[in-house]
C-alpha cells in the first residue's frame, strides 16, 4: 500500500489548469477533421459517419467538449505514436495497448492506475508498448497532471561535499518531493514518488516495489564492472506529455515502449549533469585520460553500451540496439509511404547518439510535418517535470 500527502490550492484560480492558455473547449474543426481521418482508416457506412459527426457537433455545442468512443480513443492514441517525429521505434504503433481509465477520479486511483500500467506492461521482461489514458482536460480548465516526466525516475541530492548523489537532473524535483513529505533511502537509485495534480491539489505517491523493475549492469568481459553498482529501470514510461486527439486534451496519458540501449548508455548514465559515469569507467579500464585526443570517453561509452546490452539480454528484458532500430525505422517509413501517409521525423532525434554515421537513418532527410493526433510537451509540463512550476497554497504548505 502507498501513502499520499496532499497540498490543496485555495479557491478556483490557483490550482490545476489555471495557467495561461489552458482553456480546454474542444475545437469543432479539429474534432471533425479527426473523425474524417478516423473513418477514412476505419470505414463505416456513410450514414454512420454522418451520424457520429452530427452527435459530436451537438455535444461540443452543449458541453464545450465531447467524449471519444473506446475505438476512437485507441486509434487516436496509436496514431499519435505513429506521428511522433522524435521516436525511432514506431514500427509497432498499431500494437499499442490502450488502457482506458478516463473515469477515475481521485489522485490515489490515478496513482494506482500508473502502478498497474507498470505491472501490466512488464510481462516477465517481454515489455508491451502501453498507454494509460486518464480523464481529459475540461472546458473550465480543470485537469489531471502527472508532474514526473517518466513514471520511474531516480532522485538526485547534493552531498555535503558538493558532489551529486543520484540523478543530477532531478535535484529540484527531489527537493520538491521531500518538501511534500517524501523520504527516500538516500542512495544513488532512489525511485522518486509520483507527484499527481488534481482539483484537490498536489499529492505525493511513493511507487511500490512490485511496480519497479530494474536491471543490474555487468559487462561480458570486465569482471570489475559490477562493482560500479550501476543499474537502470526497465520500462521507459513517459508521463508528462499531453495526448491531443481531435481537439480533446488528455493531460495525463503515460505511455511506454522499451529502451534502446543508447538512451541509457549514451545519455542517462553518461551526461555530465546526470550520472557522469565515464570517468570511473575510464579509470577502471586503465585508459589514458590525459587528453580528449585519446578518445577515452568514446571507448568507455562503447563498453558501457556493451554492458547495458549484455545485462538486459541476460535478464531477459526487452531492449533494442541502435543498428537494429535504425533498420526497423526505415521499414516503418517504407510502410507509411506505401500507405500514402507522411511520416514525420526529427533527424536530430532519429539518428542515434552512438555511431550515428554507421546507421542507415543518418544518410537521408525526413518530413518534419506536425500531424495530429499527437503527443505534445509544452513549457508548463517541462517546468513541472523539473519541479519548478509555480504553485500557491495555504498554511502548512511546503511551497509557502
Amino acid at each position: 500500500m502507498h501513502h499520499a500527502r496532499s497540498t490543496v490550492w485555495p479557491g478556483d484560480t490557483a490550482g490545476p489548469g489555471a495557467e495561461a492558455g489552458s482553456a480546454a473547449v474542444a475545437d469543432h474543426r479539429q474534432a471533425l477533421d479527426f473523425l474524417r481521418q478516423y473513418f477514412r482508416e476505419n470505414p463505416v457506412t456513410r450514414a454512420g459517419e454522418l451520424r457520429r459527426m452530427r452527435d459530436v457537433s451537438c455535444e461540443i455545442e452543449h458541453t464545450g467538449t465531447y467524449r471519444h468512443t473506446g475505438a476512437e480513443l485507441a486509434w487516436g492514441a496509436r496514431v499519435a505514436w505513429r506521428n511522433s517525429a522524435r521516436c525511432i521505434g514506431r514500427l509497432y504503433w498499431n500494437n499499442l495497448n490502450v488502457r482506458d481509465l478516463r473515469d477515475v477520479k481521485t489522485a490515489e486511483d490515478i496513482a494506482e492506475g500508473c502502478f498497474e500500467h507498470l505491472r501490466s506492461s512488464w510481462r516477465g521482461g517481454r515489455i508491451r508498448p502501453t498507454i494509460t489514458v486518464f480523464p481529459a482536460e475540461q472546458p473550465d480548465g480543470s485537469a489531471v497532471r502527472i508532474w514526473n516526466d517518466q513514471l520511474i525516475r531516480y532522485a538526485g541530492r547534493q552531498a555535503d561535499t558538493g558532489a551529486t548523489v543520484g540523478d543530477g537532473q532531478y535535484l529540484r524535483f527531489t527537493r520538491l518531493a521531500e518538501r511534500l513529505g517524501w523520504r527516500g533511502a538516500g542512495g544513488r537509485f532512489d525511485v522518486l514518488p509520483l507527484l499527481i495534480e488534481t482539483a484537490a491539489g498536489l499529492s505525493v505517491h511513493p511507487v511500490p516495489d512490485d511496480a519497479v523493475r530494474e536491471v543490474p549492469l555487468e559487462h561480458p568481459e570486465f569482471g570489475w564492472f559490477g562493482e560500479l553498482g550501476l543499474r537502470w529501470h526497465a520500462i521507459p514510461a513517459i508521463s508528462n506529455m499531453r495526448l491531443e486527439i481531435g481537439g480533446v486534451h488528455y493531460t495525463a496519458a503515460p505511455f511506454n515502449g522499451w529502451y534502446m540501449q543508447t538512451e541509457i548508455a549514451a545519455r542517462n548514465l553518461v551526461d555530465a549533469h546526470r550520472y557522469d559515469t565515464l570517468p570511473r569507467i575510464g579509470e577502471r579500464m586503465g585508459l589514458d585520460m590525459s587528453s580528449e585526443r585519446t578518445l577515452w570517453r568514446d571507448r568507455a561509452m562503447l563498453e558501457l553500451n556493451r554492458a547495458v546490452l549484455h545485462s538486459f539480454d541476460a535478464a531477459g528484458v526487452s531492449l533494442s540496439d541502435h543498428h537494429t532500430e535504425s533498420r526497423r525505422f526505415l521499414d516503418h517509413l517504407a510502410r507509411e509511404e506505401r500507405a500514402g501517409r507522411s511520416c514525420p521525423a526529427d533527424w536530430s532525434w532519429i539518428v542515434p547518439p552512438v555511431s550515428g554515421g554507421l546507421t542507415p537513418v543518418y544518410h537521408r532527410y525526413y518530413d518534419e510535418a506536425d500531424l495530429r493526433p499527437a503527443f505534445v510537451l509544452d513549457d508548463p509540463a517541462r517546468e513541472r517535470g523539473q519541479g519548478t512550476f509555480p504553485v500557491r497554497a495555504t498554511g502548512g504548505c511546503p511551497f509557502s
